[in-house]
């Protein structure tokens, strides 16, 4: 069952607070009593602590406690843009050959264009809500502190490992960052600043911990190994450009953790479910979704997460019905010609492409219409119905982890890596589901060509780019690369923009902060 999220009261520790269930996995909120509105007074239960616990879950999916209109968690930043998962789209997927946005909002085309500043307004929103969510982990973990009981174990273990996923973004998008866990002083003195490689080194220890306190089959939407490994695993595939020495060996070593949990790659005729309103049939041991944020329309309404990318995505003579959406489409999201390409369009099933009325082309960012739409993802359930009483918040999860991201690791360890392993396999797995030939002995640029086309808008690419040296500079171009302008031609920019800076406004605020180079 998908999680059920009523009107709740405050703790004033973590801003707001749900209650978990035990048995089913579901979150049901309920209200705390008003007088008792202290963390001292509420937590005195494992009940109580299940509903802080909850707040660390949901903080991925909504900004507010109040629905899309209200207050944002965190003051000074927009509830919109802001919230975790669309500010992680946006720094992941708009800077790269994926996506690029039609508006004019802000400064969001200076994204794509590869030439943002240290006070991007996007930038500060996703460094907020990362260490906004890892403060909120951090208190879940200080509140339950040292404990026998095996179920607040379990807690603080999830909590940790919610920490560990923000970890993982903080270390990929923005390198030395502030770094706080739950020995650190509350209210005291400013954070100092953590090293990348320590930081890698230090996350790697604190995941392998973790994983012990954590089942190998999870409820529905939590955290379990499989996650952590996820986590592990990354870090690994990232070491390189995190600590300047490769271990592809360890990452292939937790790729093989997870598929030996037992999850499984879901058919071709069930690939395009895993992108549907009712994919949560798809999360969990057995299947090919390791970890989901949960997504409805009624209970976590937010103008991020699915509904961000589904509602972007669709303009022009698209019609919102036909992919499951009761109110307008956006007009924002589309892709570029050079992304396109990479696709056999007549034969790869994930050439998902609206073209009716589309260029291919790209000669005005600010038109929709210019590019093509993509429709990998849609708020229609797997059978092609709507949701009941579905409006403009899809119920679509959005994917954090999932196998073929797994089986594409692997090949990753073994071409580029020389790992013996079976990656390329596992590789050639992914390509018979979508319908498209075997390779017999795939190049470094086919691994890279092969993520972006079965993780597409996933919050994989950019990351991916700067594995492979591609993101800033001149060996692979794309529509508008190192330009937010319809004139001049892409070309190759500072190697600077392979990391994000620090959000400026906490830099001047932390004297223990210094800014990234050239920022």
């Amino acid at each position: 069952m998908k999680l059920n999220i009523k009107k709740y009261g405050l703790i004033p520790a973590v801003a707001t607070a749900f209650a978990f269930t035990a048995c089913t996995g579901d979150l049901d909120v309920t209200p705390i009593d008003p007088n008792l509105d202290t963390p001292e007074n509420v937590l005195t239960s494992n009940d109580a602590y299940n509903q802080i616990l909850a707040k660390c879950y949901i903080g991925l999916a909504v900004s507010s406690a109040d629905g899309p209109g209200g207050g944002p968690d965190i003051e000074g930043i927009d509830g919109g843009f802001g919230q975790y998962l669309r500010a992680l789209f946006n720094l992941q997927e708009l800077p790269t050959d994926e996506c690029v946005m039609g508006w004019n909002d802000q400064t969001i085309k200076d994204l794509h264009g590869l030439q943002w500043t240290s006070s991007d307004v996007f930038i500060s929103a996703c460094y907020s809500r990362i260490f906004y969510q890892i403060s909120m982990c951090n208190e879940v973990m200080r509140r339950i502190g040292n404990t026998d009981d095996a179920t607040l174990k379990q807690y603080k273990a999830e909590a940790r490992a919610l920490r560990g996923l923000s970890y993982l973004h903080a270390i990929d998008l923005f390198g030395n960052v502030p770094f706080t866990d739950e020995n650190s002083e509350v209210g005291g003195a400013n954070p100092q600043q953590i090293s990348r490689a320590d930081l890698f080194n230090w996350l790697v220890k604190d995941m392998e911990e973790c994983a012990n306190d954590l089942p190998a089959n999870p409820e529905k939407y939590r955290c379990g190994k499989g996650m952590v490994y996820m986590i592990l695993a990354k870090l690994y595939l990232n070491a390189q450009v995190y600590t300047g020495t490769a271990n592809y060996a360890k990452c292939a070593e937790y790729c093989q953790k997870i598929i030996d949990l037992g999850y499984k790659l879901e058919s071709a005729a069930d690939w395009y479910k895993m992108f549907c309103a009712d994919n949560d049939q798809l999360l969990g041991t057995g299947h090919e979704l390791i970890f989901s944020v949960y997504q409805d329309h009624i209970n976590t309404q937010a103008y991020g997460g699915s509904t961000y990318i589904v509602c972007a995505s669709i303009g022009g003579n698209m019609n919102p019905a036909d992919y499951g959406l009761g109110g307008d489409g956006w007009g924002g999201i589309r892709l570029t010609p050079q992304f396109v390409n990479k696709f056999d369009e007549t034969a790869d099933q994930r050439a998902r492409f609206f073209t009716d009325g589309q260029s291919k082309a790209i000669a005005d960012l600010s038109n929709f219409q210019s590019g093509y739409a993509y429709t990998k993802f849609t708020n229609l359930k797997a059978n092609g119905s709507m949701i009941s009483g579905a409006n403009a918040f899809p119920d679509t999860d959005f994917i954090i982890f999932r196998l073929a991201d797994v089986y594409l690791m692997l090949a990753e360890c073994q071409v580029v890596g020389g790992v013996s392993c079976d990656g390329i396999a596992r590789f050639n797995d992914i390509r018979t589901r979508a319908g498209v030939p075997a390779i017999a002995n795939p190049s470094k640029q086919d691994i890279i060509d092969e993520r972006g086309r079965e993780l597409a808008w996933e919050c994989h690419r950019r990351s991916d780019l700067v594995r492979f040296n591609q993101l800033t500079t001149a060996e692979y171009l794309w529509s508008h690369k190192g330009m937010n302008s319809n004139v001049g031609t892409p070309h190759a920019v500072d190697a600077k923009y392979n990391l994000f800076p620090l959000a400026s406004s906490d830099v001047m605020s932390n004297t223990n902060l210094q800014q990234n180079p050239g920022y």
